[in-house]
This record gives C-alpha cells, structure tokens and sequence, in this order.
C-alpha cells in the first residue's frame, strides 16, 4: 500500500435531494424525499433534513411518509441527475486519468497517477480545490476522503460528511479503524455482522485480535483472509478507470400486481424497447436475453435465451423475450417484470434478424423504435389526462417557470420559482390547462457570459483531519 494519502473519495452528499433542493428554492433547508411515489415505491434519497425523522434510502416510501409526513416527495428526474454527474466527473478527470465512477454521486480518483498530488499537504489542496470547484460548477456541495487506499479514503468520506474534508495519515489507520464497528469494513454486511457479534467480535480492532486463522474458521477462506487485512488497513485493490459493463437491463415494479397475460406480454415488450435504446445509447449489443419475473409472493424468477451472435435488433431482443415468457406461469399476478442482455460486444452482426421468430424474406419490416421512455406513458394517455409528477418542470404561458408540488382530481399545483429566484408562489390549475406543459429543467448555475471554467470560489470551511 503507497505511504501518500492520494487515493481519494468523492461522495456527493444527498445527492438527488440536493439537486431538487438546488433548483426549488422553497425546499431549502427542508425534509425532501426523492423516490418512487406508489404503494411499492422505495426511498432512492432523503435530505439531511429529511434522516432526523429516521427516513433513509431503500425505506418503503409508506414508511418515510409515517415517519416525515410533511416533506416534499418528489419524482425522480434521472436525466437531470446525470448531466450534473456527468460535470463533476468531467472535473475529477481533470485531476487524473484513473476515475473509478460507483453510481452517479460516488468516484474514487487516484491523484498520484494524475501527478496532481505527491504528499499530504497537495492531496488536500486538490481535495479543498475540488470541492470548491464542484460548488462552483453545481451549486452542490461533496465531501472527501483521501487516504493511502480505496477502503480508507471511503472510510474518510463517510467521516467527513456532510460536505466535509477528511485526510488519514499515514501511520494512524490502524488507530482510526480500531473502535470501529465492524460493518464499517467493505463486505460486512448483516449477515456477517451477525456472525462475527455471535462471535463476540463487535469491532475493527477485536477482528485484528482474533487473528487470521479464527477468521477463516467462522467465514471460510477467502473471505477470512480479505477481512484480516482490511482490518490491519491492508487494501491494495487499484483505482480502475473503465469498468468494463457486463449487461444492460431495465425493470418496472408495478403499484397493483397485474394478472392479465396480454397486459403482462405489452409490459415485457415495452422494457424490451427500452432496453435495447439503453443498449444502443451505449453503443453495445449482446448475445444474451434475459427476463426477469416477480410474481405476487415475492418470488423471483430469471429465464435467459443466448443468441448466434451480438445484436442490438429490438425486433430480436422482443422475439426473445417473448418466447422467455411463456416458459412462465404468471396466472397469480406479476408485481415486477425486467429485461436484460448481457454477454455484452461493441458490434453487432448483421444477419441477426434472422433470429427473430417467424422473420422471412417476405415480411415487413420491425416497427419504427420509440424516441424515449416517457413515449411507454404517452401512449396511454388522452391530451385530458396528461401526467404532472411531483417536482417536475413545467411552463406556463403567463407565469412562466416552475414545478409541480402535486396533481389529482383533474387538478395540477404548481410552485413557480427558478434555482435564482426566491420562494415562488402557488397557483393550481386544470390538467388539461393549454397553457400548462411540461418544461425541461433549468440549469442550478448559472456562470457569467463566456466563463467555461469554474471560478475561484470561496473554500469551504470544514477540512477535518483523522
């Protein structure tokens, strides 16, 4: 392991929530939940203010409203959540060539291998100047965590939120790890806790204690070996840049269990197109198929057909998944379908239609491939009954700019406000309002005419240390 605490960890703090509290200026400083808003729909994140109730991410939605019944819930807006992500990557790669992205909100960046930290002393300039430069570009605040390894500086991230600085240096790791529980260590999750707590060990330290071969004793071999060394701060595992995709694949879980075949075949046909745009949007194309089924008790299922060869078809994917469907019995409902393709290649072969059942030289050609996802939902719906998710943008003919707090009974409400502007007012309309329709989002910051590059931007202040 390198002695130099370059290794570092970014972690955006609350970051869906974040991002909806950036652009709506009445949440500020107040409970926002971002998640799936049905009877099955899950936390994806909560705001700070949001966790002083108890509520946190992978909660049924039902519980966080029992738990905060007065925060904002709000829909999703991933497209939005991506090009903010997509900024800040942009400045870690700028820091060096090895950026390991986790999910959206989440990177480690190896500094020594950019030449843009050597020592303690530059990697938390670059710390303190990174976080900076996020607020700058996003409006949004991360905190950071650099150590002598991945396992460390994650440690320190998570100790330096929210919106905080933490340095290990070298020679204190074994110190810091040592009162730790030992969930704090990668890989202990419930289930090896609750071994190693029957074990009568309950700490980072008290696994050191044990010793290696009590370890391999209780979680066999390979993982009794990888936890000793973590708990000695022993982690050589690399920062690696392109992690290579090993499938693409969507899923839908459904508010009521559906129990009607045909409506259970459209669904399964509707995630095939959306995969296979996913697929094409990433420029690959798979040999594998893959359906996924949860039926009403919860059971899970998985069937997968492979292909000739690679295709991107949506046409083949449709025909496959189709066929993996009637090897299931759905007759006691479905409360989540998926479709997936792996064995993933960066080219398709041609001929590959052919794989399609029932294609022949004669017949006409697959459908026109839909232009996104929300056209699954348009489909459905008359211009009397258009959808207004909470916290989406909308515009408004005379009022301008502003989001939906809410819709139902014919009825849509919206806040207008902007990211620049203060508190907005509250004004409720028809659905079918003409003048009402749905708007991109506007950007959180907006930099002065002709600036591409972020400017200085006062430091924050907390830089702790461990």
């Amino acid at each position: 392991m390198r002695s130099a605490p370059t290794i570092l960890h970014l972690d955006m703090d609350a970051f869906y929530a974040s991002v909806e509290q950036a652009s709506k200026p009445s949440l500020r400083g107040k409970a926002v939940v971002v998640g799936g808003l049905g009877p099955r729909g899950v936390v994806a994140t909560a705001s700070y203010e949001a966790r002083v109730f108890g509520v946190h991410s992978a909660m049924p939605m039902g519980q966080a409203r029992r738990l905060a019944p007065n925060a904002a819930y709000l829909v999703p807006r991933f497209a939005l959540y991506r090009s903010i992500s997509e900024q800040v990557m942009t400045l870690l790669r700028e820091l060096s060539p090895l950026v390991e992205p986790l999910s959206l909100d989440e990177a480690f960046v190896d500094l020594e291998a950019g030449g843009t930290a050597w020592d303690e002393r530059s990697a938390r300039l670059v710390g303190t100047k990174l976080r900076a430069d996020i607020r700058a570009v996003t409006g949004l605040t991360g905190s950071v965590g650099l150590a002598a390894s991945k396992m460390l500086a994650k440690i320190a991230s998570e100790q330096a939120k929210p919106d905080g600085l933490v340095v290990i240096e070298p020679g204190t790791e074994r110190a810091m790890l040592e009162p730790m529980p030992v969930r704090t260590l990668p890989g202990v999750g419930p289930a090896t806790g609750d071994h190693l707590r029957r074990a009568g060990i309950h700490t980072v330290g008290e696994i050191a204690e044990a010793g290696e071969d009590e370890l391999v004793r209780l979680l066999g071999k390979a993982h009794g070996h990888a936890l000793f060394a973590m708990a000695l701060a022993r982690d050589e595992r690399p920062v690696v840049a392109e992690r290579e995709t090993k499938s693409v694949s969507v899923e839908d879980t459904y508010d009521v269990d559906i129990h009607d075949r045909v409506r259970v075949g459209m669904e399964v046909q509707r995630l095939a197109d959306r995969c296979v745009r996913r697929l094409r949007g990433a420029g690959l194309s798979g040999r594998t198929i893959v359906l996924k089924v949860r039926r009403y008790d919860f059971s899970t299922l998985t069937r997968s057909e492979t292909l000739r060869g690679p295709t991107d078809d949506p046409a083949v994917v449709k025909e496959a998944a189709a066929r993996l469907l009637d090897s299931v019995d759905t007759t006691g409902g479905v409360r989540l379908l998926g479709v997936g393709v792996s064995g993933l290649a960066d080219y398709t072969q041609e001929d590959l239609f052919a794989q399609a059942a029932g294609a022949g030289a004669g017949e006409e050609p697959p459908e026109t491939e839909e232009p996104a996802e929300e056209t699954a939902v348009a489909r459905q719906e008359t211009p009397a009954e258009r959808r207004w998710p909470a916290g989406h943008d909308v515009l408004h003919a005379e009022f301008g700019h502003g989001w939906v707090q809410g819709s139902g009974l014919g009825r849509v409400t919206v806040r207008f406000e902007t990211p620049d502007s203060g508190p907005g007012r509250v004004k409720t309309f028809r659905v079918d309002d003409a003048a009402l329709e749905p708007a991109e989002p506007l950007p959180l910051v907006s930099l002065p005419p002709g600036a591409d590059q972020p400017a200085e931007a006062c430091v924050p202040p907390d830089t702790r240390t461990s």
